[in-house]
């Protein structure tokens, strides 16, 4: 499948063109995470408005969990990532896709309300509406990135959403994957897509790493023990790993700390 590889300082981020399922492989293999929308905001603001990942849309590993009869919910981490195969085949074949009960829970520890019909939200209004905030990464990140598009001259980002009526059609509660468009798109959040058999592009990231393998970690961690650097790169919550590897990635320090305080270091180490 076609890939392009780039790096952004110390971020190497590939594109893989391909269905869904099969591009989670491919960037597994590079080893890529499946991006998310902080972190591709970001990436489109150190690389600027006419770099391909700004020209580009991509799948994010964000989801929005629909309930018939219930209000939307975007989830930083899809039920979908977990289940690719499945979700991709059902898709194929034109169903939706149930996540199991497990999954749901599991999916909506992390997460925030999500419009319940399509709108667009002003640019200028980023870091003052909590969808946009938590979409972002923070209130930091959410005013940052209108800035951005405001100068690419884009005033409003819109935000596609499945039809109340289809959602209320279903007896149980589906996901589907957020899809994040580039900047000819107006950076649109299209939470409304059913194709994740097609031909499309997946954006991966990772930090890159030293000769020796070790990650190359700025100053403010310098002290801290294995086990609390170990705890900032992987934390348990996600929300949390991604502003802060955000942060680390733009050089904010004075936010990475700031992030690191509101990391409960006190959790049982990952293996």
């Amino acid at each position: 499948m076609p890939t392009e590889t780039e790096t952004y300082g110390e971020v190497r981020s590939s594109l893989v063109y391909s269905p869904f399922d099969e591009g989670l492989e491919i960037l597994a293999g590079l080893n890529e995470n499946l991006i998310s929308i902080p972190e591709n905001a970001q990436l489109r603001i150190i690389s600027g408005p006419n770099s391909r990942v700004s020209r580009n849309g991509n799948w994010t590993r964000e989801g929005i969990l629909y309930v018939p009869r219930g209000k939307p919910r975007l989830v930083r981490n899809s039920p979908i990532l977990f289940s690719a195969k499945e979700a991709t085949e059902a898709h194929g074949q034109g169903r939706e896709f149930y996540p199991s009960k497990d999954a749901i829970e599991q999916a909506l520890v992390d997460s925030v309300e999500f419009p319940s019909s399509n709108t667009e939200i002003s640019t200028n209004g980023l870091a003052d509406n909590s969808f946009t905030v938590y979409a972002l990464g923070g209130e930091e990140q959410a005013r940052a990135y209108g800035e951005f598009l405001r100068q690419a001259g884009i005033n409003n980002l819109p935000v596609w959403v499945v039809g109340q009526d289809s959602v209320n059609s279903q007896d149980n509660t589906f996901v589907r994957q957020m899809w994040f468009r580039s900047l000819v798109g107006r950076s649109g959040l299209v939470g409304d897509g059913r194709d994740l058999h097609y031909v499309d592009g997946l954006r991966g990231v990772s930090r890159r790493t030293s000769e020796a393998g070790s990650q190359d970690l700025p100053g403010f961690v310098k002290g801290l023990t294995n086990e609390e650097i170990a705890r900032i790169l992987y934390p348990t919550t996600f929300a949390l790993r991604s502003q802060l590897e955000v942060a680390i990635m733009t050089q904010d320090y004075e936010l990475a700390a700031r992030l690191r305080d509101r990391i409960n270091l006190t959790d049982e180490p990952l293996k």
